[in-house]
């Protein structure tokens, strides 16, 4: 293996500085690529909501979608057992 010295990279206090530079530059290039993937949903509501859509709902949809059946079905029916101890059924 090539040392330090050989391959240009730079030690710091026993820390491989350029190592270091790659990851803190793909992180930050992963929050630009997230920040705008945000812009883009929040375009998508903003259109869905111009279109008469209740934005509510979908997001409460999209939050149901992403858990599996049997997630989901566990929580209707703890959700429903309250409601009926509350008598809100």
């Amino acid at each position: 293996m090539f040392s330090a010295e050989e391959t240009g990279e730079a030690q710091v206090n026993g820390i491989a500085a350029g190592q270091l530079r790659a990851f803190v530059e793909r992180v930050e290039r992963l929050e630009e690529d997230k920040k705008a993937i945000g812009e883009d949903i929040r375009g998508v509501y903003a259109e869905m909501k111009g279109n008469g859509f209740d934005t509510k709902a979908v997001r409460a949809i999209v939050r149901l979608r992403r858990k599996d059946q049997a997630t989901r079905q566990e929580e209707e029916a703890i959700l429903d057992l309250y409601k009926a101890a509350l008598g809100m059924e």
